[in-house]
């Protein structure tokens, strides 16, 4: 399963996030799990935590760190594929723990795995009535005699962890479930997006027929995040530049440029201060990017455009030479 997963995201070079859902803690973690926050770009960190203001507030669950706030021991570190895809992907990714009936009994300000070493007794007593009064019992088996095929007369009962703790009770499942569609399709919805300004031709000159003109092409990131995704990526280079690309019609010749050629990258908003910051912006425009060729080609024909982001999609433009 792990290696289909792998597979699957290394052979689709579009992908600039992800979201697992395992049980259980009702909360919303993100990487590292093995390094401090001190140690990630700030850039990414910043979005990180408006990712995870987002998520807490349409989901509920409070969003934390792995490394500094879900550890099993302060000496070990969890690893797994989802800090593998933003270590050496950079995708912002996150693992949602699904469910805590701890919150659900009125148990507040816990710590999250810390509470399993120690907590209260009183703790205890909440969950005990909350399984009586909201799962009927459900939560906690009543201690009773069970004749064991191999080790005689014992007892059995105490809490039900796979339909109380581990998991949702039937009952709360669709509730529990139904909190985090919206925040997925938010983080979907501030994925770089490339899109077309300007495509168009300017006469510059021409002879016997054959003119020459000026072919611009401009485009734009439009997302929040930029064309690179985070600066983890750019770290890692895994992801390329803008790609773009012209067809010229029977007959033409491309004087200056190429025809197909790798640019820079683009940025969005996610990394721009607001506009009532006392520094300013030197770089106002870098979500944009002007391309141009020199084409010899005759009046009337058609030129083809394309730039190309494997991140950030594709645009497409045809350009009238007239």
């Amino acid at each position: 399963m792990r290696t289909a997963v792998v597979d699957f995201v290394v052979n689709h070079r579009n992908i600039t996030g992800g979201t697992t859902f395992h049980t259980w803690s009702g909360v919303l973690l993100r990487p590292f799990e093995h390094l401090s926050d001190d140690e990630m770009h700030a850039e990414d960190l910043w979005v990180y935590q408006a990712q995870g203001r987002e998520g807490e507030k349409r989901t509920g669950y409070p969003a934390i760190s792995v490394y500094h706030e879900f550890r099993y021991h302060p000496k070990d570190v969890i690893g797994g594929t989802f800090d593998w895809l933003y270590e050496h992907l950079g995708a912002f990714v996150w693992v949602v723990e699904i469910w805590s009936p701890m919150r659900e009994a009125g148990i507040t300000n816990y710590r999250y795995i810390d509470w399993f070493r120690d907590h209260p007794a009183s703790d205890d007593l909440k969950l005990i009535r909350w399984s009586d009064e909201k799962l009927g019992g459900l939560g906690h088996m009543g201690w009773r005699p069970y004749d064991h095929p191999q080790l005689g007369k014992v007892e059995i009962g105490g809490w039900n962890r796979f339909h109380a703790f581990s998991n949702p009770p039937p009952a709360f499942l669709e509730r529990e479930i139904a909190r985090f569609p919206s925040w997925l399709v938010w983080q979907a919805l501030v994925s770089p997006k490339l899109e077309l300004v300007h495509a168009g031709a300017e006469r510059v000159g021409g002879r016997d027929g054959d003119d020459t003109w000026k072919v611009t092409l401009v485009v734009q990131n439009t997302g929040w995040l930029p064309a690179y995704v985070s600066k983890r990526a750019l770290e890692r280079k895994t992801v390329r530049g803008v790609v773009a690309e012209i067809a010229l019609p029977d007959g033409a010749t491309l004087v200056t440029g190429k025809a197909r050629d790798e640019h820079g990258q683009l940025e969005g908003r996610s990394n721009k201060h607001t506009g009532v910051s006392f520094w300013p912006d030197y770089h106002i425009t870098d979500d944009r990017m002007k391309l141009e060729w020199v084409v010899r080609g005759k009046a009337g024909s058609t030129v083809g455009l394309l730039a190309r982001h494997e991140k950030a999609g594709v645009v497409r433009a045809s350009v009238l030479l007239s």
